[in-house]
């Protein structure tokens, strides 16, 4: 793998917070940079600090991280951008890949790629007047990549530091595989710097990947070390030995984290379920070990099956 290789951690709301970032980056190394989940969009006269608390500097000292926006409104993004340039960040990134559909009907996210003339008109705007550099990150289309094989060759005109493009439609949401012919085709569309997102679950996936697509040297993935938090390490040659020990003293860290900081069982369960929708992949049978934590309604439960799974690991 060339040195130039980068990867980034893709956001994921509701998982790849702050806390997250820095506890994961703690423990597994490979990362070379986060993008963070997407700020809410709301009106600059209505705007609360606690919007941007995952964002504080102080809160994201050790992997460098992007923000992220899913604003339409050019008064409200450029009010953002001006605060988030206040804390010391040098880029931020305008979301057009949000598949969930209360997103998209609202014509934000992958909702905006089947109107050009709109983004093209926003960034018309933006770009003159905002103060530091700007990325997007989007997918091949809404309901179909001819939407964003149009678009590609029109952003041209921008100086965006570079595009991420997810593999699939918005209306795929997650399902089906990603469409790597499409992609290619992009690459043909755009002078701009391309990052790749999209299912790269294994370094065999990983390095067929490059071996496709060799102009690439930047990587964004998400659920697929969710599932393997080991895997850009590895991507990276980087090897550690006892996993299960690491796994384990990852989840006690991060549990611990989120019992300081959320108030109640209930809130720290669901925060740690979101993570072990894709954890329980690592614990195979995966469907079995979802179904056991799933029905975890008490710490004192949820402990006991997450300790039997990491017993259980550990003896395989």
């Amino acid at each position: 793998m060339s040195s130039a290789t980068k990867l980034i951690l893709a956001p994921i709301r509701g998982i790849t917070d702050c806390h997250f970032r820095r506890i994961f980056h703690n423990y597994f190394p490979g990362f070379d940079s986060a993008l963070a989940p997407f700020i809410n969009p709301q009106r600059a006269s209505n705007f609360k600090p606690n919007q941007v608390k995952d964002l504080l500097p102080e809160a994201n000292l050790t992997l460098p991280v992007v923000p992220q926006l899913l604003h339409t409104n050019v008064q409200d993004f450029l009010f953002l951008a001006n605060r988030l340039a206040g804390f010391g960040y040098t880029e931020i990134n305008w979301n057009l890949g949000c598949p969930a559909p209360m997103v998209t009907k609202k014509k934000r996210g992958s909702g905006l790629l089947p109107y050009p003339d709109e983004i093209l008109a926003f960034l018309d705007q933006v770009m003159e007047k905002i103060p530091i550099k700007l990325s997007i990150k989007t997918r091949l289309g809404l309901e179909s990549p001819d939407e964003l094989l149009h678009l590609l060759p029109l952003l041209d005109q921008y100086p965006l530091s570079e595009i991420i493009i997810h593999g699939r439609l918005g209306k795929q949401l997650y399902k089906g595989t990603t469409d790597l012919d499409s992609f290619a085709r992009c690459l043909q569309r755009t002078k701009h710097s391309i990052v790749y997102n999209g299912d790269i679950t294994s370094t065999e996936n990983f390095k067929k990947l490059q071996t496709q697509f060799p102009e690439i040297d930047k990587w964004m993935i998400g659920r697929g070390v969710l599932s393997d938090p080991f895997l850009a390490g590895e991507i990276k040659g980087i090897y550690q030995q006892d996993k299960v020990h690491q796994l384990q003293c990852f989840h006690a860290d991060l549990f611990a984290c989120y019992g300081d900081l959320l108030s109640g069982q209930a809130h720290l369960l669901g925060r740690m379920k979101q993570l072990w929708v894709y954890l329980s992949v690592f614990f195979p049978p995966a469907q079995k070990t979802w179904k056991k934590i799933k029905k975890c309604s008490t710490e004192e439960k949820y402990l006991r099956v997450t300790k039997e799974c990491f017993a259980r690991a550990s003896t395989d």
